[in-house]
């Protein structure tokens, strides 16, 4: 049985930025620069979608000497989970930022 999907604000994030073109190709560096997320928040989050079948990998054969780009869109449930699920996100109530110490 596969893992419930854990929607934080990052994963809702990578979602948005899909979105944004859903039927290009992107790779994670452009996702990197389009969310402000560093690597080692934004490649677990691709990992996941991936493995929930939200997004369909592949390789990018390059010029002899460089290494592969794996690149990444979102399958056609991707785009409706997405969807779904950046709405419901803007939706919900905000959490109102309290300052200072609990007494």
């Amino acid at each position: 049985m596969r893992r419930r999907l854990r929607l934080s604000p990052q994963t809702i994030q990578v979602l948005g930025a899909f979105l944004a073109a859903h039927k290009s190709w992107r790779y994670g560096y452009d996702i990197s620069r389009d969310t402000g997320l560093k690597s080692g928040t934004l490649y677990p989050i691709l990992m996941r979608l991936s493995e929930h079948k939200l997004l369909e990998t592949s390789w990018e054969a390059t010029a002899p000497g460089t290494p592969p780009r794996h690149m990444y869109r979102l399958t056609r449930e991707g785009v409706c989970s997405a969807r779904e699920h950046v709405r419901s996100w803007s939706t919900r109530p905000q959490r109102a930022a309290v300052s200072g110490a609990r007494n």
